[in-house]
């Protein structure tokens, strides 16, 4: 029988008929071909590229990291913004995936940067990676077959990995697109975060906050629920001792566990419910925050257990501030590319209309600036600004008006218009407008703290230097987005007076890049003196970019090569103890409170800078709550311990009125008379900054306006009692005026001191008689700020009668006894003394939680007797009853 034919004869069975009766579609197995020795040679063999070949900088990244950082379990490179940090980082994912058949996750910040990497992968580097945005349940099953066989680089966000249950459970590789960016991030999955004022968290901030009652001074309880009196409680903000916290922690549990069901931080909810004891919790008129000090990352699986973690930035974080917000404890660092100390990425032409424009003015050079330039990008630090951009946008220029979420899919349609403006609300990275897509940026202010920890820690405790470089990062970023490549160019217009402060302070712009500083001193020199035109043509000559601009951009370089970068202090102690820094969160989130402690002893004795006062007095505070925690557990001697070392914290960290109970023994233990002033005083410098930012340092109009009406007022009796509101704000207090039925006159309250004012303006001078009736109702005063006036529930209240008067009834003087005597001519002489005094130390302001600056305030303040507990003696010692000639 011939081979292939059945016979006639034979059974038929379908199973014993030879395969080459069926046309199978059997795969051709994969063959493995050769993988260059580097991924900048792999570049050279990727056929869709539409790059010829990598800049050298690029080159010299991808070197280094094969030469000196292959193997290294975490890796931070270092590429300035807009120098292809993109493509270095998909070179890497892509060579690694090749070379060792590893699976790679590559994370952005946000879904709208996934899609803008993958779309550069495919369209401009001739790569093909794998994005997934979204719901797991929506990622196909050829997209995760991909990946998980290693086939595909993974494009996603930072929460796709960091979040309960991630579906990139097993990477090997994990590359961190703007690292600087992924503190929020990443801190996320262990943060609990509940707001006052968004519907969704009302009940849980309700139920948490009647926890909190039992913790909290009465003061501090209405401004964490609302009641306000002035731009101090607005930006309050404090921290609950873990002592108290622990005494709390079943109410708190049980609070949370109950209210926190469906919501989005349930997951969070989960990672801390057992590990309150390593948890700080930081409260604010807004807000309450529950997170641990370091994100226990060691803790998360997917991350940890990955065989290499890559950290790209535009800055390496200098002090150790990417280990802490990463929670790796060792992170390698490759260096900048040659060159880059001094090359800038494109050129920005600054304005800062601020300098020479009033209100009303800056708003119609920003309309004109639009109208010239079409398309423009407007940065702002909250929705409520972003609303009112869009609003005059709409309503003035009528042009289409963008959103990031109109942005996050695709910028074709704002790119395409002729005329229209980008308005992103509290976003400073990740939406980028390279080459011909935007000339034109307004950054309408930038807060330069992200959540309630940096406020607490910057305001409160004075460590400013821990996060100099993540602030300077944010900046760079906000001020960065349209110019994304070498031959890009944009105006920058900058608005807002924290932000235009700190790129205008000199000391500040030594620690910027040589040609930041040399386009910054460019821009503040042509906005000085100047009119609304004369910006509008330079913007002009700016845009055009042709001989004209060449000229002036000569300058800039001329600048930068003179310009030099200095190094933020202390930088290199940071450094060294940023690993036992993670070393005590992992000892506390483990109860190993002996290990904590040592461990803090071992940060402390790194920490030797007298700059680092303020981040000294948190580990000396950290070292012996993790002392007491010992003490409690059983531990012999470290009761001692605790005592001694917050102690040592309440000396560094003078006003926060907590630390003075521990270092006494226990929050039962009362505080002596002079460690309750100092506390009231340096809470008063601290509320004294919070007017002086306010207020602005960018230029003297708003200040000086101050001055007039505080001095204008005073003057008159018709506007004294306004007047001598402003002042008491001037000086740090919060003050307040309310005119109800028996209500009193201006008030000012700072810590657990109250003054309360009669005012006698209107009167006749000395000749004027105090009467019966006056006087009973200056004494009255103190009962109704208790009944009406939460903040001064607790205070010691001083009446104070501020009058020409030199005589009083017989009837009135029984009534004076406890009420303080202001000659009104001594009053305003005092108050001229408060304004020259205030100004002088504006002068040498730079920014909130300098406590060098708050040690020299508080004593300026005391040298004139504007100190809250100085005035307040003063005055106590001086009843109305002594002061004033009876008369029948």
């Amino acid at each position: 029988m011939e081979y292939g034919k059945v016979s006639s004869h034979q059974t038929y069975d379908p199973f014993l008929i030879p395969s080459i009766f069926f046309a199978m579609a059997f795969k051709k197995p994969t063959t493995h071909t050769a993988v260059p020795e580097s991924p900048d040679r792999l570049f050279r063999d990727l056929p869709r590229r539409k790059h010829a070949s990598l800049f050298d900088h690029q080159g010299q990244v991808l070197r280094n990291y094969l030469a000196h950082a292959q193997h290294a379990p975490d890796v931070a490179l270092q590429l300035p913004t807009g120098s292809g940090k993109t493509l270095v980082g998909l070179l890497l994912a892509e060579w690694r995936r090749r070379k060792f058949r590893e699976r790679v996750v590559y994370l952005c910040p946000t879904r709208q940067l996934v899609n803008q990497v993958a779309e550069d992968a495919s369209s401009k580097y001739g790569l093909t990676v794998e994005p997934f945005t979204g719901q797991v349940k929506n990622y196909t099953p050829e997209a995760k077959t991909a990946y998980n066989d290693g086939e595909r680089v993974a494009v996603t966000t930072y929460n796709s990995l960091f979040n309960a249950n991630p579906f990139f459970d097993a990477p090997e590789i994990i590359i961190v697109d703007d690292a600087h960016a992924a503190e929020n991030y990443i801190a996320s999955q262990w943060t609990v975060r509940i707001s006052r004022i968004e519907e969704k968290d009302k009940i849980l901030f309700n139920a948490v906050s009647g926890v909190l009652k039992a913790v909290l001074p009465k003061n501090n309880y209405t401004r964490l629920t609302g009641t306000w009196e002035s731009v101090h409680d607005a930006s309050w903000v404090d921290k609950i001792p873990t002592h108290q916290l622990l005494e709390i922690t079943n109410e708190l549990r049980a609070a949370i566990s109950e209210n926190i069901a469906g919501s989005d931080q349930s997951y969070a909810w989960r990672m801390l419910v057992d590990h309150l004891h390593a948890c700080q919790l930081y409260v604010s008129s807004n807000e309450i925050m529950l997170r641990p000090l370091i994100p226990p990352t060691w803790l998360h699986r997917p991350f940890v257990n990955a065989t290499q973690r890559i950290f790209m930035s535009a800055t390496l974080g200098a002090g150790g501030d990417l280990e802490r917000l990463t929670g790796r404890p060792r992170v390698t660092r490759l260096p900048i590319p040659e060159g880059w100390d001094r090359q800038g990425i494109g050129r920005r032409f600054f304005l800062f209309p601020e300098k020479s424009l009033a209100e009303e003015s800056t708003m119609k050079l920003r309309r004109d600036l639009m109208r010239k330039a079409g398309r423009s990008l407007v940065l702002t630090p909250s929705q409520s600004d972003a609303d009112m951009v869009t609003k005059d946008v709409s309503e003035q220029l009528r042009f289409p008006v963008f959103s990031a979420a109109d942005l996050e899919g695709s910028k074709a349609n704002f790119t395409g218009s002729a005329q229209a403006v980008a308005v992103i609300a509290n976003r400073y990275d990740g939406i980028d407008f390279p080459d011909e897509d935007c000339r034109l940026q307004f950054v309408a202010g930038l807060s330069r703290m992200t959540n309630l920890q940096e406020r607490f820690l910057i305001n409160r405790m004075g460590a400013n230097l821990l996060f100099n470089e993540r602030i300077q990062t944010r900046v760079l970023q906000a001020i960065g987005r349209c110019t994304r490549g070498l031959n890009d160019y944009s105006a920058v217009v900058v608005t807002g007076n924290e932000l235009s402060a700190y790129l205008t302070d000199p000391k500040r712009r030594a620690y910027f890049h040589p040609e930041l500083q040399a386009e910054l001193e460019f821009g503040i020199t042509q906005s000085k003196d100047v009119t609304e035109q004369d910006l509008l043509d330079n913007f002009s000559i700016f845009l055009e970019h042709d001989e004209a601009w060449e000229k002036v951009n000569q300058d800039i370089l001329d600048a930068r090569e003179t310009a030099t970068q200095a190094k933020f202090p202390a930088m290199d102690q940071l450094e060294n103890v940023v690993a036992q820094e993670i070393e005590w969160q992992t000892a506390m989130w483990n109860e190993d409170y002996v290990k904590a402690y040592d461990a803090a002893r071992e940060v402390l004795g790194g920490l030797t800078e007298p700059s680092l006062r303020g981040y000294r007095a948190l580990w000396y505070y950290l070292a012996g709550a993790a002392a007491e925690s010992a003490a409690t557990a059983g531990e012999s001697g470290f009761d001692v311990h605790a005592r001694s070392q917050y102690c040592k914290a309440k000396d560094s960290a003078t006003g926060i009125p907590w630390l003075i109970g521990l270092a006494r023994g226990g929050s039962s233990s009362a505080p002596t008379e002079k460690e309750q002033e100092q506390s009231t005083l340096m809470l008063q410098v601290e509320q004294l900054e919070t007017q002086l930012v306010k207020l602005g340092t960018l230029h003297n109009r708003d200040f000086s306006s101050r001055e007039k009406l505080i001095r204008e007022g005073l003057q008159n009796g018709n506007t004294f009692e306004q007047a001598q509101v402003l002042l008491g704000e001037h000086l740090g207090f919060s003050a307040g005026k309310r005119e109800t039925d028996a209500s009193p006159d201006p008030w000012w309250i700072v810590g657990n001191i109250a003054l309360v004012f009669e005012d006698h303006a209107n009167a006749k001078g000395e000749s004027s008689l105090i009467d019966a009736t006056k006087a009973r109702q200056a004494a009255s005063h103190p009962a109704w700020m208790r009944e009406h006036v939460p903040a001064s529930v607790d205070a010691r209240i001083q009446p104070v009668l501020v009058t020409p008067a030199t005589r009083a009834k017989e009837g009135a003087v029984p009534h004076l006894a406890q009420v303080a005597y202001w000659g009104l001519c001594d009053f305003r002489q005092w108050a001229e003394q408060v304004l020259q005094t205030i100004r002088e130390l504006r002068r040498v302001f730079q920014e909130p939680g300098d406590l060098a600056w708050r040690a020299q305030a508080a004593e300026a303040l005391c040298a004139i007797h504007a100190d809250a507990p100085g005035l307040y003696a003063w005055l106590a010692a001086r009843p109305a009853r002594d002061h004033l000639t009876r008369v029948p």
